[in-house]
């Protein structure tokens, strides 16, 4: 058991049942009244935002997550299939427990979050940044616009389609932002 006291961000804790990391929190000591701690939380399962108070020094339960590095194999008709590097173990997940997964090409490396206490995985997290392909874009044509920051839509070899910038040709090798889907920079070859 801890207390608000022990909060801290990315810190993971049972709320109602849920298992749900800090994202934010802030002690608040008004004038008048008892003190109080905002929070925002992340549940671990849907990735919903909720905001709570909590009343200064109110108990909480911690729980314990783990971190462990996978492989993506494949994509069938049930979900996505992964295979832990050292021991093999595979795991299949369903397609909403995984972030961005048109993304995610075979052979790539991921990060699963597991609840270590029943051994259920909670979300699947590809890397901040992915090197992928641009198999079709529209050729940019001089004077098409007249804005600086122009951009126009691409098709990855995953499949994916995200807003590259207007100097991007089909074949070129780019860094994608799994974050916010946004293109980062083109990658030398």
């Amino acid at each position: 058991m801890a207390t608000t006291a022990d909060f801290k961000n990315g810190l993971c804790i049972d709320f109602n049942g849920k298992p749900c990391t800090i994202v934010y929190f802030q002690h608040v000591k008004p004038g008048k009244g008892a003190a109080f701690v905002k929070t925002k939380l992340r549940n671990l399962e849907n990735g919903r935002i909720l905001e709570k108070t909590f009343s200064a020094g109110e108990k909480i339960d911690v729980i314990s997550v783990e971190r462990r590095p996978y492989q993506f194999l494949y994509k069938d008709d049930t979900g996505y299939n992964f295979m832990h590097n050292e021991t093999f173990e595979q795991v299949h997940l369903d397609s909403e427990l995984v972030d961005n997964a048109d993304l995610m090409k075979e052979g790539q490396y991921v990060e699963m979050m597991f609840l270590a206490d029943e051994e259920r995985v909670l979300s699947c997290e590809l890397p901040q940044f992915v090197e992928l392909e641009v198999t079709y874009t529209e050729p940019a044509v001089k004077g098409d616009t007249a804005s600086t920051n122009a951009m126009k839509a691409a098709t990855l070899e995953t499949g994916a389609e995200i807003m590259v910038p207007l100097f991007i040709n089909q074949g070129d090798k780019i860094r994608v932002d799994t974050r916010d889907r946004s293109y980062g920079e083109r990658v030398k070859q």
